[in-house]
C-alpha cells in the first residue's frame, strides 16, 4: 500500500528523524507501514544512556532519603506511635493524583512535548523536598530556642520535606517511562528499560555509599557546617545534572503542532480505559478501517480552530475511576502483582537502616546523642547504608544479567525469580540478624529492585505491541490505550504499597515492640507474590 502524499509528512515527522531532529527520506519499510504500526526510529545507545541518567539521579536521591530520614526524624524526637506516618501522607496524594496526571500528560500540548514539562516540574519539587528534610532541623534551630516548640517544628518541617520529596520522586517515574515509550521503537523500549534499571542501581549504590561516609571531619563538612548540608549539596548537584541530561536526550513531537480533524467529545462519552487515539484530548479522531483505501487518516490533517481549543476537555477524576475499574483483566492483574511486589520491597527497604541500628547492632535511637547506645545505633545505620549499597550494585549487575536470562526463562521466569529470592533473603535475615550474613543477603534485594523496575514495564510494552498488531491486522477495532495512563496506573501501585506499609507496619511495630516484624512481613508478602505472578499474570508469547 502506498500512502498518499499529503499523509506521508506527519508520519515521517514522528517516524524517521535524524539526530538533528529533521525528517529524513523514508525507507521502503517506512512506506509499507500501516497507521497502527508507525514506530519511532531506532535510537543510538548514547541517547538511551542520556535518557536513563534521570534514573541515576532519582535513585541517588532515594538512597540519601532512605539513609537519613528515619534517623533524622528519630533524632529530633519523632514518637514511636508516629513511626510510619511519614510514609503515609505522600502516597495518599500520589495514588489519587498520579493516574490523573498520567492522563493529562497524554494530552499535554506544550511545545516542549507531552512528558518533559511534567518531569521538569516534579524534578524541581524533589530538590525542594530534599532541602526541607535535610536542612529543616538546622533552620528551626537557628530561629527557635524553646525546646518543645523547636522539637515540634523540626518534626513538621522534616516530615513536610519527606512528603514533598516522596510525592514528586514517585510521581516522576510514570512520565519518565511514558516518555521512553513515546520516543522509542519496541526494541529500544526493552533496551531503555534495561538501561533504566542499570543506572537505577548505580545511582542507588553511589547514594548509599555517599550516605555511609562521615562527612563532618572532611573539608566539605567544615565548609558547610554539618553533614546534612554536605549531603544536600551533593544530592542537588547530582540530581540537577542528571535531570538536565535526561531532558535533552531525545526530542519529543509536541501535540500542539499536530493538525487533527476533530469533533468535540461529549463529557459522558469517555469510558474506554486510557484511550487517546479514539478520544484524544477530549476529541474524537475518525479513522479509516479499510486499509486498502488510499486515504488514510493520521493525526495531523486539519488545524484546530481557536474555538475548538477552548472546549477541549480533560479526563476527570470521576471518568478516570470508571476507566480504571473497567481496565482489561490482564492489566489489573499486573497492577496487583506490582502492588504486592512493592509492598514487600518497601516494607524492608524503608526501615532497613533502622533495623540494622536497633536489631543487628542493638543500639537505641532515643538515647542521648552522646551516649554509647546512640553511637552504636549510628554505627548500625552506617553499616545499613553499605548494605543498601550492596543491594544497588547487585541491582545493576542483575539488570545486565536479565538480558542473558530473558531468552532462557522468559519474563515469567524473571518475575517469579525476583520475588522468590527476595522472599527467601529477607526471611533468612529475620532468622539470623548477623552483620555479615545480613550484608551478604542484601545482594538479593537488588534482584527484586531490578525486577520491579523492568519486568512489569516490559509487560506493558508487550501488551501495547500486541494490541497494535491486532488492530493493524483487523482483529480488534478498539484503539490502543494511552501509554501515559497505563504507566501511571502501574506506578500508582507504588503509592498504594507505601500507603499499606505506612498504615500496617506502624501498627505491627507498636504491637510487636520490635522492628524485626518489618523484615518478617516483607518475606511473607514476597512469597505470596511468587504464587500470584506465576498463576494470575498474563505473559505474551
Amino acid at each position: 500500500m502506498t500512502l498518499p502524499k499529503e499523509t506521508l509528512q506527519p508520519a515521517l515527522a514522528y517516524e524517521v528523524r535524524g539526530m538533528s531532529g529533521l525528517p529524513k527520506k523514508p525507507s521502503a519499510a517506512d512506506l509499507k507501514r500501516v497507521p497502527g504500526e508507525l514506530e519511532p526510529a531506532r535510537r543510538p545507545t548514547g541517547r538511551l544512556v542520556m535518557h536513563s541518567m534521570v534514573m541515576f539521579g532519582r535513585e541517588f536521591c532515594y538512597a540519601v532519603e532512605a539513609s537519613y530520614v528515619m534517623p533524622v526524624l528519630l533524632s529530633v524526637g519523632l514518637p514511636r506511635s508516629l513511626y510510619s506516618l511519614v510514609w503515609f501522607i505522600s502516597p495518599v496524594l500520589g495514588f489519587v493524583l498520579q493516574p490523573v496526571a498520567g492522563s493529562a500528560s497524554d494530552h499535554c500540548r506544550s511545545p516542549w512535548g507531552r512528558r518533559r514539562p511534567y518531569i521538569l516540574a516534579l524534578g524541581i519539587m524533589m530538590v525542594l523536598g530534599t532541602a526541607l528534610y535535610l536542612n529543616g532541623d538546622t533552620a528551626v534551630s537557628a530561629i527557635l530556642q524553646s525546646g518543645r516548640e523547636k522539637r515540634t517544628w523540626a518534626i513538621v518541617i522534616t516530615m513536610l520535606g519527606v512528603v514533598i520529596f516522596d510525592f514528586s520522586a514517585d510521581f516522576i517515574d510514570g512520565p519518565i517511562k511514558a516518555y521512553l515509550f513515546d520516543v522509542c521503537s519496541h526494541q529500544d523500549k526493552e533496551r531503555g528499560l534495561h538501561y533504566h534499571a542499570l543506572f537505577t542501581g548505580l545511582g542507588g549504590a553511589l547514594g548509599y555509599a555517599t550516605g555511609a561516609i562521615d562527612w563532618e571531619p572532611t573539608f566539605l563538612g567544615s565548609l558547610m557546617g554539618s553533614e546534612f548540608q554536605v549531603m544536600f549539596f551533593i544530592t542537588t548537584l547530582v540530581f540537577v545534572g542528571s535531570l538536565v541530561i535526561h531532558l535533552w536526550s531525545i526530542p519529543e513531537t509536541p501535540l500542539i503542532n499536530n493538525k487533527q480533524e476533530t469533533r468535540p467529545l461529549l463529557k459522558n462519552e469517555l469510558f474506554e480505559y486510557g484511550s487517546i487515539e479514539k478520544y484524544g484530548n477530549g476529541y474524537y479522531t475518525p479513522t479509516n478501517e479499510n486499509h486498502e483505501n488510499t486515504s488514510v487518516t493520521l493525526a495531523g490533517d486539519a488545524d484546530l480552530s481557536e474555538k475548538d481549543s477552548q472546549v477541549q476537555k480533560r479526563m476527570t477524576l470521576n471518568s478516570l475511576v470508571k476507566a480504571i475499574l473497567n481496565m482489561p483483566v490482564h492489566y489489573r492483574c499486573l497492577c496487583i502483582s506490582h502492588l504486592i511486589g512493592w509492598t514487600a520491597f518497601l516494607s524492608n527497604m524503608l526501615f532497613f537502616t533502622d533495623f540494622m541500628g536497633q536489631i543487628v547492632y542493638r543500639g537505641n535511637p532515643y538515647a542521648a546523642h552522646d551516649s554509647a547506645a546512640y553511637l552504636t545505633y549510628e554505627r548500625g545505620v552506617e553499616i545499613g547504608c553499605w548494605g543498601m549499597c550492596i543491594n544497588a550494585v547487585s541491582s545493576s549487575l542483575y539488570s545486565y544479567l536479565q538480558k542473558l536470562l530473558l531468552p532462557c526463562i522468559g519474563l515469567k521466569g524473571l518475575y517469579f525469580t525476583g520475588y522468590l529470592l527476595f522472599g527467601l533473603g529477607t526471611g533468612l535475615i529475620a532468622l539470623f540478624p548477623n552483620v555479615y550474613s545480613t550484608l551478604a543477603l542484601c545482594s538479593l534485594f537488588g534482584v527484586m529492585s531490578s525486577t520491579l523496575y523492568t519486568v512489569p514495564f516490559n509487560l506493558i510494552a508487550e501488551y501495547h505491541r500486541e494490541e497494535e498488531q491486532n488492530q493493524a491486522n483487523g482483529l480488534i477495532s478498539e484503539h490502543t490505550r494511552g501509554k501515559g495512563i497505563d504507566c501511571a496506573a502501574l506506578t500508582a501501585m507504588v503509592q498504594l504499597a507505601q500507603l499499606i506499609v505506612g498504615v500496617v507496619l506502624g501498627f505491627l511495630v507498636s504491637l510487636a515492640g520490635s522492628v524485626v516484624v518489618v523484615v518478617i512481613s516483607a518475606s511473607t508478602v514476597a512469597l505470596i507474590g511468587c504464587c500470584f505472578v506465576a498463576v494470575f499474570v498474563r505473559y505474551v508469547e
